[in-house]
């Protein structure tokens, strides 16, 4: 696994760039192919922030966590991730045995929204986002939305073609656009 370690108003030492590495190292066991991570240490008001952003095959895995002391931090986002990873390949193992059919790695897509900072007279946009889209069920939109920690996903559908959305509902429950 690949595992690109950086400070935000922190330096990254050696000592905690090894233990970032060597803990999230002992993920690289639940995939066949080669993950990379981004993972950027900062502190901020006294917290210490760790967040990391795996690519596992085209499958966008995202964790933080903030504590008072850095290797806790580490450990808990670890932790966070490993329990991802297995409800990810729980989900695509009971998927696969329900449809009874092979399922064809390819590469996924997500979008990160931003929250504006201040209010401006005129709304703009502040920052674009590209990423390629490749087809895909509604399930498998909703486990990518729930894995990122996302409101919504935008995805193209597998069987249709088309571009369509799916949002978290306020109820709970998940909503699909589609167009006409």
């Amino acid at each position: 696994m690949e595992i690109n370690v950086r400070g935000k108003n922190i330096e990254a030492t050696p000592a905690l760039v090894d233990y970032a590495q060597k803990k999230l190292g002992k993920l690289d066991k639940h995939f066949d192919q080669a993950a990379d991570a981004q993972v950027v240490l900062s502190v901020l008001r006294g917290e210490h922030i760790v967040e990391v952003t795996m690519n596992l095959n085209g499958l966008i895995i995202r964790g933080e966590e903030s504590t008072g002391d850095m290797y806790a931090s580490i450990d808990m986002v670890v932790d966070k991730l490993e329990r991802q990873i297995k409800k990810y390949k729980t989900r695509m193992n009971k998927s696969l045995r329900q449809r009874g059919m092979r399922i064809i790695s390819e590469k996924h897509a997500a979008i990160e929204a931003e929250e504006r900072e201040g209010e401006e007279e005129a709304p703009q946009v502040v920052r674009t986002k590209r990423f390629s889209l490749k087809p895909m069920t509604v399930e498998e939109a909703i486990l990518q939305m729930d894995l990122l920690g996302h409101n919504f996903f935008v995805f193209a559908d597998a069987d249709s073609d088309s571009i369509n959305v799916v949002y978290r509902r306020k109820d709970g429950n998940y909503g699909l656009i589609e167009p006409e």
